[in-house]
């Protein structure tokens, strides 16, 4: 049988006996000429080699183990792979669908969440303006109720001015000896009945004054003046209440707005 190695060499093959292996591998041939076999092996006279390790002194040749075969694709496969797809596919989405749900009630609160301080915070600020405005209209009712009141008492009790003089007296300073008490003309004969006895303690004089309001008087004196007339009084009144409202003799159109009444319901 013709070699590959010969058939390309273009030689026939010469009778070989079972040593004539051994013998081609030792040396040249006899004749001197190179052996052929010296460095080639034909590949029919292999049966089994395997790249020499270290590893591998004492222990056969292991041969590396061939790729399983794919098993072949069936109906039931296929239908088996699209529902494992279809049911990742569907994980997938709904957890993606329940993220994107968790931005948009994030968002969507905090959206909401603005809206309802921004319109907290306009009505606090409306609701301020109100309570402003009723304050300063409760205000006027009440300047204009306490005018009303005072008017009533000075012409219904006239007789209040006596009081108001000795009050007056008595926050003079006691070493005070040039004493003078000016009220309106209309109050003298008031004073002279109802104070006679406290300013002739004090030894005041009473001195008519046409300039003050009715139920007011000044004290006047060398060591100070003392200043109870309607105005200082109404003035002195309006500032514990923050007002700037001067007092008014005369009835006017705010005053009127306000009827004040009597103890019987009646007007006054």
């Amino acid at each position: 049988m013709t070699s590959s190695f010969e058939r390309k060499l273009g030689a026939s093959p010469a009778p070989r006996d079972p040593g004539s292996r051994s013998r081609a591998t030792d040396g040249p041939a006899a004749d001197g000429s190179p052996n052929a076999y010296a460095r080639f092996i034909p590949r029919e006279e292999v049966r089994s080699f395997a790249a020499w390790r270290p590893s591998s002194f004492g222990s056969a040749p292991q041969n590396p183990a061939a790729p399983a075969p794919a098993a072949p694709l069936t109906p039931e496969l296929v239908a088996a792979q699209l529902q494992a797809a279809r049911q990742s596919g569907y994980q997938d989405g709904y957890r993606d669908g329940l993220t994107a749900l968790e931005g948009f009630k994030q968002s969507y609160a905090q959206q909401v969440t603005g809206q309802v301080t921004a319109v907290a915070q306009a009505f606090r600020g409306q609701l301020q303006q109100l309570e402003q405005g009723l304050a300063a209209q409760l205000a006027d009712v009440a300047v204009a109720l306490a005018r009303q009141v005072l008017r009533s008492e000075l012409a219904t009790r006239p007789e209040l001015v006596a009081a108001v003089a000795q009050e007056a007296l008595v926050a003079t300073l006691a070493s005070a000896k040039q004493v003078a008490v000016h009220v309106h003309p209309e109050d003298l004969a008031l004073l002279s009945l109802h104070a006679g006895e406290a300013l002739a303690a004090r030894g005041a004089r009473l001195v008519p004054d046409a300039a003050l309001a009715r139920g007011g008087c000044v004290v006047d004196s060398e060591v100070g003046i003392i200043d109870a007339s309607i105005e200082a009084r109404w003035r002195r009144a309006m500032d514990g209440m923050g007002q700037r409202a001067a007092y008014e003799v005369a009835p006017s159109a705010d005053d009127a707005a306000a009827p004040v009444t009597d103890e019987n319901g009646a007007g006054a």
